[in-house]
């Protein structure tokens, strides 16, 4: 069964793994679906995943989530200060209120099931209610290079700590086409059990290989990363005659 054949049969969840920069190609995918008529009824993901699949959540249409992603400079969320983690986080709490605002989780049109790290609780969280941008940023918080979000007395850190596919706060047996990011990061290494696409009833898992690695500082590269996902999801869900 190919993809298509797969989306056709009924409403789905769209799943978006953690992978650092990724979030061009989450985006690409994102707009290749819905272009061809596929809109899922809700979103699940963790750090880059969750920075997609908040935005959409948050009411960005999905045609305008790689331009706006892609008009986002490093200097634009660059505020290095001292404390546990390079980056202080300010700057790119108001990238993200650029784009949704003031927007709460719970208000969402579409659900949205996005993965944190507790620090405190040293598990994976999926906050049910709350400041959307405070969520994304949280769940995108990747250690060393940004300080942790405190809420509520809690700690925050990258979802995909714990849960690199994304799907810790989506329920079997929801039908689930993920879109899993491959790890090339040298920390992982010793994990690599966790970096497989999941094996769950009910799953179609898209992973696409040879996309350009994005990182802080090569972020010119996101382009071709969000149109290469773009295309190859588009060519994936052709109608076969």
């Amino acid at each position: 069964m190919n993809v298509r054949e797969w989306l056709e049969q009924g409403p789905f969840t769209l799943g978006l793994s953690a992978g650092f920069f990724g979030f061009y190609a989450h985006a690409g995918v994102l707009a290749a679906l819905t272009d061809a008529g596929f809109v899922p009824q809700a979103v699940a993901g963790a750090s880059a995943g969750a920075l997609v699949g908040g935005l959409y959540a948050g009411g960005v249409a999905p045609a305008e989530i790689g331009p706006e992603l892609l008009s986002v400079a490093r200097s634009d969320f660059w505020d290095p200060r001292p404390g546990r983690g390079l980056l202080q986080g300010r700057r790119f709490d108001r990238v993200l209120r650029r784009f949704i605002g003031d927007a709460r989780l719970e208000d969402c049109e579409t659900p949205a099931a996005l993965s944190v790290y507790s620090v405190n609780r040293r598990a994976t969280v999926v906050p049910r209610q709350g400041d959307l941008a405070t969520i994304i940023r949280a769940s995108c918080a990747v250690p060393v290079m940004f300080h942790p979000v405190v809420t509520d007395g809690d700690k925050w850190l990258d979802g995909g700590i714990l849960d690199r596919h994304g799907l810790a706060g989506v329920a079997p047996p929801t039908r689930v086409l993920h879109h899993h990011l491959s790890s090339r990061s040298p920390w992982r290494s010793a994990k690599s059990h966790q970096l497989a696409p999941p094996e769950r009833a009910n799953t179609f898992v898209w992973c696409i290989d040879g996309l350009p690695r994005v990182h802080p500082f090569a972020m010119e590269r996101g382009r071709d990363a969000f149109e290469q996902a773009r295309d190859w999801a588009q060519a994936a869900l052709s109608p076969t005659e």
